[in-house]
């Protein structure tokens, strides 16, 4: 995640909607099919099957296609219109869903649609023209919580992109933009078309301008907050991700000067490593001092998918054994229907220590420290796949089986825009309310960015690598 535990404007965070503990239980509604298993673990042999993919890529065109009447130039909105975050739609996640677009057969014209959104979000900034990109945007009207309308969808009247304002969406971090760096990287190489690699190589000299530090860990800083003040925190994730972004631009533009900044960015990852343990530390609050607590898990598997790192492959094991999670309804706060259960990791550390007494945040339910991260489980199943020792295929199977049932079971009868989605299409962030450690939790919302991932695990496609 971050260097900080509560980092401002994380691209994750999720501001308390006034949602109680009925509203979320409400979501985990579905019971077990009694002939096929469904509450039991996946069969050794199960694999991810050609169904629930195409039942996932459903849920991105739904979520995609929410807002028909406010014009054709769009992003995918995150979360089901139950997580209270209206029509939001996070760069991160959009990246995700170009990516996962771009893992289907049939999925190119989406991805390119989605790309082309990205670059006019770059172009069309109500007050910036450097090539950045905000946390988050809005896709489709809605009235906020203090009865405030909020007519238009991605592209406003005026013709600038709808800044998720609101909410205060309205910073940009390194991380967000690697990614959505990554997925325009992704879209000029299968497209060939000129732009998208403009709008990345854009991006990645944004990142250079803010983020580049000289401070004794080196690496690239968080970004900047609403008011374009520059924070002080340096992400390993965020490194992690330019280690991927820088890879792909030094390939495809042939310039020198991308390998140099990869090479920082990967130096400062590394220097992460605690051997002792097989594991990555979160950053750095200040550039000097490592932060030791929370340990997430992205900073455990992203770093195998973007440094294919033998050394440092054992992350993988760390995450299985030490963030290993398994919900069932008796768990206190769990909001897995009886006689289910799933298996996976949890969000970090510190969500297994979660204080199951109290709120994540005000008007939020109290976490259960066995809740399912399925996106970060998605995380660890296409690493075990992408590393292949022996016994990962099959544990990255079991993990790819516990997504699928949660997609089959998990967020029933949510909405997107106020539509209906196909039935058991998208995957729920998490199977139950989860404190992350970070200042902010997960909950059992369909979400793009979960079923995106685990659209890339289903196809082995590890975006993280040049």
């Amino acid at each position: 995640m971050t260097g900080s535990p509560r980092p401002p404007l994380s691209r994750r965070t999720l501001i308390g909607t006034g949602l109680g503990v009925a509203a979320l239980a409400a979501t985990g509604t579905g019971t077990a099919q009694a002939a096929g298993g469904t509450s039991g673990a996946p069969a050794p042999g199960a694999t991810a099957g050609g169904q629930a993919t195409r039942r996932a890529q459903a849920f991105l065109a739904a979520a995609m296609d929410a807002y028909p009447d406010h014009g054709t130039i769009r992003l995918t909105q995150s979360y089901t219109d139950q997580a209270g975050l209206f029509s939001t739609a996070f760069t991160y996640d959009n990246a995700l869903a170009v990516l996962a677009h771009l893992a289907c057969p049939t999925g190119g014209s989406r991805a390119a649609a989605l790309g082309n959104a990205l670059l006019y979000a770059q172009t069309h900034d109500p007050a910036y023209d450097d090539g950045r990109l905000r946390q988050a945007y809005n896709v489709g009207p809605y009235t906020f919580y203090d009865g405030s309308p909020q007519p238009d969808g991605f592209v406003r009247a005026d013709g600038t992109a709808n800044v998720g304002t609101q909410f205060g969406f309205t910073g940009t971090a390194v991380g967000d933009m690697a990614w959505a760096g990554i997925a325009l990287c992704a879209l000029a190489r299968r497209t060939g078309e000129r732009r998208f690699l403009t709008g990345a190589v854009r991006i990645g000299e944004w990142i250079e301008r803010v983020g580049r530090t000289d401070e004794p860990l080196g690496g690239y800083k968080f970004g900047v907050n609403g008011a374009n003040e520059r924070l002080p925190f340096t992400s390993t994730e965020h490194n992690t991700d330019l280690v991927g972004l820088f890879g792909r631009l030094a390939r495809l533009t042939g310039d020198g000067v991308w390998r140099e900044r990869r090479a920082r960015a990967r130096a400062f990852v590394e220097k992460m490593w605690e051997p002792s343990g097989g594991f990555f530390y979160t950053g750095t609050n200040d550039g000097v001092t490592v932060n030791k607590s929370p340990i997430p898990e992205d900073t455990q598997t992203w770093t195998h998918l973007a440094l294919a790192s033998k050394v440092h492959s054992r992350s993988l094991d760390w995450a299985a054994a030490e963030l290993a999670v398994r919900d069932t309804a008796d768990r206190p706060n769990s909001t897995v229907p009886a006689g289910q259960f799933y298996e996976g990791v949890t969000f970090s550390s510190a969500s297994l220590l979660a204080n199951e007494g109290a709120p994540i945040a005000d008007g939020q339910p109290r976490p259960d420290r066995n809740g399912i991260w399925f996106e970060g489980t998605a995380h660890l199943a296409l690493a075990l796949r992408d590393r292949g020792h022996a016994g990962d295929e099959r544990r990255a199977r079991r993990l790819l089986g516990s997504i699928e049932r949660a997609q089959d079971l998990l967020g029933g009868a949510q909405t997107v825009g106020g539509t209906a989605l196909p039935a058991g299409s998208g995957v729920v962030s998490a199977s139950s309310p989860l404190d992350t450690g970070f200042g902010f939790g997960y909950y059992p919302y369909r979400h793009t960015g979960a079923t995106a991932w685990y659209l890339l695990a289903a196809a082995r496609a590890n975006p993280l690598r040049a």
